[in-house]
């Protein structure tokens, strides 16, 4: 009997993998760990201590430019998750086959084009009509970005659901758009809550777009982050750089569970 093929046959892939993980992950493992030094040095360990989280906290430029981040994060994330949910439902409910295949490319076009030409070609475009609206260039820009990564979990809760669901409900007198808001969108949500919390994540994370398109007083927290780095990586850069990642890993994680299918 012919078996699928397997990676197994090939001697040493685990410990190939494995190595990849360490090489991976190590770095990320030791700025967490590090940002809990107390030394100053970002090599060097010296003792446990939350010194570099305390001096994180209180320093008032990194707070508002977190601020700022969260702000134009939590905009840019309803604004992706309610154009991603339209679009899915006009991709997966509306128009020929063809054209849905044509116009789910476009709208995933963000996900294959290099991060700095879709910044580069928002810049020109806010320069060729005027427009300067400060934070709003910004969240403009973060939208159009965070569209396909709120998209593709909508798309997906979509494709599972059973159009027949609907039908029964206008089967019993209900009209369109009672049938959507009482039967379809309650099913859609949490697709569109695990779109909502990538797009939050992404925007929140966003350096080359934010770095090119952001005006005086747009400062984001990983330009702010980055400007640390200038003069070289120190405990408090690891300590800012943590909670980020243990943000973005705990929404992600969350995105997850809520857009898990259901097994009967």
């Amino acid at each position: 009997m012919k078996t699928g093929f397997s990676v197994r046959k090939f001697h040493g892939i685990g410990w190939l993998t494995l190595g990849f993980y360490i090489y991976l992950y190590l770095p990320i493992v030791a700025l967490v760990v590090f940002s809990f030094n107390a030394s100053p040095s970002a090599t060097v360990w010296d003792h446990f201590s939350l010194l570099w989280y305390a001096r994180v906290w209180h320093n008032e430029a990194l707070r508002d430019a977190a601020l700022n981040s969260i702000g134009i994060a939590v905009i840019a994330a309803l604004g992706a998750a309610l154009l991603a949910t339209i679009a899915a439902l006009a991709v997966t409910r509306g128009g020929k086959p063809g054209q849905a295949r044509y116009a789910q490319g476009l709208i995933m076009l963000p996900l294959v084009v290099p991060e700095i030409v879709i910044a580069v070609a928002m810049l020109g475009f806010f320069s060729a009509i005027g427009l300067s609206l400060g934070l709003g260039n910004l969240i403009i820009a973060h939208i159009v970005f965070c569209i396909p990564f709120a998209f593709l979990p909508v798309r997906a809760r979509l494709q599972d659901m059973d159009n027949k669901l609907e039908q029964a409900a206008m089967d019993l007198y209900a009209d369109e758009w009672s049938a959507f808001r009482y039967v379809t969108l309650p099913l859609l949500m949490p697709g569109i809550v695990s779109g909502l919390m990538l797009a939050f994540v992404v925007s929140l994370d966003n350096f080359v777009i934010s770095v090119l398109i952001a005006q005086a007083g747009s400062t984001t927290l990983p330009i702010f982050i980055f400007g640390l780095m200038r003069m070289g990586v120190t405990p408090d850069v690891n300590a800012a750089s943590t909670i980020i990642l243990v943000v973005s890993v705990a929404l992600v994680a969350i995105a997850n569970l809520i857009n898990r299918p259901k097994h009967a």
